[in-house]
């Protein structure tokens, strides 16, 4: 049995896979969704980086789950990167939703312009402030859709997201698949560039937005339980 450990990004918890989660399941997949310190039901928590990296591999430790197929949606991507590492031979692959990928030493806001965001951390006490509806406009998202990740959304640690990750290897020696939605961009990040041109590395498309647990929660299960069955 392959099980799952599912982690979405910014802002959001558990709760954001539930439909991904219910597909996968009834595909024969064991899931775990998992909210990360200082998120939904988990605010109050202090969290850095590291915290977060943290959270993965005890979920995954505290389980003994192994045959495991990590996940990691946006800003998820670099602790759930820094996981896949330190988990060992407890990892099958880690999937990589449109997301930022870890580099050592480099943090989740390298690589792409975010003075904004680093300027909104600053004068938030430490948060980095959720959205606005406007914000998730031409993303394959219906009214409804927007609605309910506005109303579930929390602010987010930015000590978690301005702290260095920390590798002890290339993120392009781990198994991998990463989906690119096109609606966020046809191309992804450099440092997913580079990790792709591994022959361990595999890239997939989406014609949706960002947040394709929500606008194609179907196709996403799809192209997940797929890629628990590669080598």
């Amino acid at each position: 049995m392959t099980h799952f450990v599912l982690v979405a990004g910014t802002w959001l918890g558990a709760w954001a896979w539930d439909e991904v989660a219910a597909e996968l399941r009834e595909a024969g997949h064991d899931v775990h969704a998992l909210t990360l310190s200082g998120l939904a039901e988990k605010q109050g928590m202090a969290a850095g980086q590291q915290t977060h990296v943290q959270d993965i591999v005890d979920e995954v430790e505290h389980l003994d789950l192994r045959n495991v197929v990590l996940v990691g949606h946006s800003y998820s991507g670099v602790p759930v990167g820094q996981a896949a590492e330190r988990i060992g031979d407890r990892l099958a692959r880690v999937v990589f939703v449109d997301s930022m990928v870890p580099v050592d030493g480099e943090s989740a806001l390298s690589g792409w312009p975010s003075d904004d965001v680093r300027q909104s951390i600053a004068d938030n006490d430490g948060f980095w402030m959720p959205l606005d509806t406007d914000d998730y406009v031409g993303q394959g998202l219906t009214g409804e859709q927007i609605a309910r990740i506005v109303s579930g959304s929390t602010p987010h640690p930015g000590a978690t997201a301005t702290e260095p990750a920390v590798l002890a290897r290339p993120i392009a020696e781990l198994p991998a698949t990463y989906i690119k939605c096109l609606l966020d961009g046809e191309e992804p990040m450099d440092a997913v560039a580079e990790a792709l041109k591994s022959d361990r590395w595999e890239l997939v498309r989406m014609d949706t937005g960002h947040w394709p647990m929500f606008s194609q929660p179907r196709q996403l299960a799809r192209i997940l339980h797929e890629s628990a069955t590669r080598p």
